[in-house]
């Protein structure tokens, strides 16, 4: 029997839930959450827009990775984006789980990833590297399912950029050949990324839209306007007439909620 059903055998009645409300009491305890999470999101942008005013350190050593395709720089990791994304994920010999499997925790974290043609759009990639063999990350690449580029570390690239002991996202960013460290997200907090909103809000520019409050001279355009399929971005480079109607009447709709939640708090 598993965990879930031996809990449901025993019910709830050894734990101190929360009180049954009716409907009306329900919606207000909802809306005086609303007012707490709202201000977690606005704080949550306000330290994205303040972490995009970081200053950026420069690279360099010349860094050297194994992938697919033989030696590649780490310039050739971006491929031919600007911003670059890159988790070291612990899959290699001492770590837990070799040779069948990465370490049990970057393997969930590897789950989360969203589908790369977003972050692609934005131009954004996202990169894994560990100390294992091409060989064996290919494998187990195939045996979970996992599409994301994934590179095997040579030289010191992960005691310079912290992730030499622990899992870490490193982001960069170039100007032509030159590149940058721009942050790193370790530790708690490292957890919850995965989604395209969480890697491109730790990336300099952000998700690029008109409502950021980003430095002079950023990329920004429409909010909600570049989302498309993932199958779909080189078909269709240029915002879908109809896509920008439906968003631009989603936008009106949610001002008015937020108007309408704003005067019942």
């Amino acid at each position: 029997m598993n965990k879930s059903a031996d809990n449901d055998r025993g019910g709830l009645a050894a734990m101190q839930t929360p009180p049954v409300v009716s409907r009306e009491a329900w919606e207000a305890a909802r809306l005086e959450m609303l007012v707490k999470e709202k201000a977690q999101v606005r704080a949550r942008d306000a330290l994205a827009a303040e972490r995009r005013r970081m200053p950026w350190m420069a690279v360099e050593k010349a860094y050297v990775f194994e992938g697919p395709n033989g030696k590649a720089s780490l310039l050739d990791l971006f491929e031919g984006r600007r911003q670059l994304i890159i988790y070291r994920a612990f899959f290699e010999p001492g770590v837990f789980g070799w040779p069948d499997h990465a370490c049990r925790g970057c393997s969930l974290g590897a789950d989360q990833v969203g589908h790369l043609s977003h972050l692609n759009q934005r131009d954004t990639t996202l990169a894994y590297a560990s100390r294992a063999p091409q060989a064996d990350i290919a494998r187990l690449k195939a045996r979970m399912g996992w599409e994301m580029p994934w590179y095997t570390i040579t030289d010191s690239f992960d005691a310079d950029f912290g992730v030499a002991e622990w899992h870490g996202h490193n982001v960069f960013i170039r100007d032509g050949e030159r590149i940058f460290r721009t942050y790193l997200v370790n530790s708690r907090g490292d957890e919850s990324m995965g989604t395209v909103w969480s890697y491109l809000d730790i990336t300099p520019f952000g998700r690029q839209e008109l409502w950021e409050d980003s430095p002079k001279g950023y990329p920004q355009g429409p909010t909600y306007k570049w989302w498309n399929w993932h199958d779909n971005y080189e078909a269709e480079a240029a915002p879908n007439a109809k896509w920008a109607a439906v968003t631009d009447a989603g936008e009106a709709a949610f001002r008015k909620i937020a108007e309408q939640e704003r005067k019942a708090t």
